[in-house]
């Protein structure tokens, strides 16, 4: 079998805008349900989620027939998570709070192989389609889509260093833990977080990289693309649900509260 192909890498290094969704529910049911509704990229995370390199292996499993692709946040910028996430088939990372240049550089390190890296090489793994991608180790980078995620005000201050370094393919923006480092914890809507963000999405884009972010705010979504995000996420699984079945309820007890 060929190698297997990562359309998400090579969309966002053309700028072809990419909608993506955050999926935290750890449920291959939901996995398979979330991609068949049209969205570029399913974010199946593991850093504020509760899955774990057994439920994400199913989920990429879930959504793997379906026109969608899979990207998996690992708990922290472990080579040991990387590299059973990689093993498990994932060909997207966005890994969180990579804070300098030193951290972004570990970050490639565990998505490859030595001498590149320190990716420790196994054959029979879903990402070798069972030791039958020939040459898997010499080429397995070529698909894979590394995302650092930058979210603390000294983190922002290295961005045109991360971009700089080979084999980042993005940088995400981390509006919540962003807000907290500036000084407005559970407020990323703040004006000097909003003015930060914007900043970092532009210098991003002026670095030679693409850009991308996780809001839920509509007006926000559409103002972060206007500067330049080229994957966007726009809303989260457990959000979408909580919204949904609170308008329900309310909605029917407000239609029959006088029965």
């Amino acid at each position: 079998m060929d190698l297997p192909k990562n359309p998400f890498k090579h969309a966002i290094a053309k700028g072809t805008q990419q909608i993506g969704l955050w999926v935290t529910l750890p449920s291959t049911f939901t996995a398979e349900l979330l991609a068949t509704c049209g969205y570029d990229w399913l974010l199946f995370d593991s850093e504020h989620a509760i899955g774990d390199p057994i439920t994400l292996f199913e989920q990429l499993q879930a959504a793997a027939p379906y026109p969608v692709n899979a990207v998996v946040r690992p708990a922290s910028n472990d080579p040991v998570l990387i590299k059973r996430i990689l093993d498990a088939g994932a060909l997207s990372l966005i890994v969180p709070y990579v804070e300098n240049p030193d951290e972004a550089r570990a970050a490639v390190a565990a998505t490859r192989y030595a001498p590149r890296g320190i990716r420790g090489a196994a054959g029979i793994t879903r990402a070798t389609r069972y030791g039958t991608v020939p040459n898997y180790a010499t080429r397995a980078s070529d698909e894979i889509c590394l995302i650092v995620q930058v979210e603390s005000v000294t983190a922002l201050s290295h961005i045109e260093e991360i971009a700089a370094i080979d084999g980042i393919d993005g940088i995400f923006v981390g509006p919540a833990d962003l807000a907290a480092t500036m000084g407005h914890p559970g407020n990323p809507g703040h004006p000097e977080v909003v003015a930060a963000i914007e900043d970092a999405i532009r210098r991003i884009r002026k670095a030679g990289k693409p850009a991308g972010i996780l809001t839920l705010d509509p007006v926000f979504v559409r103002r972060c693309i206007e500067v330049g995000t080229v994957f966007t996420a726009v809303d989260v699984d457990a959000a979408i649900l909580i919204r949904s079945a609170k308008k329900i309820a309310a909605d029917y007890k407000t239609d029959y509260k006088d029965l």
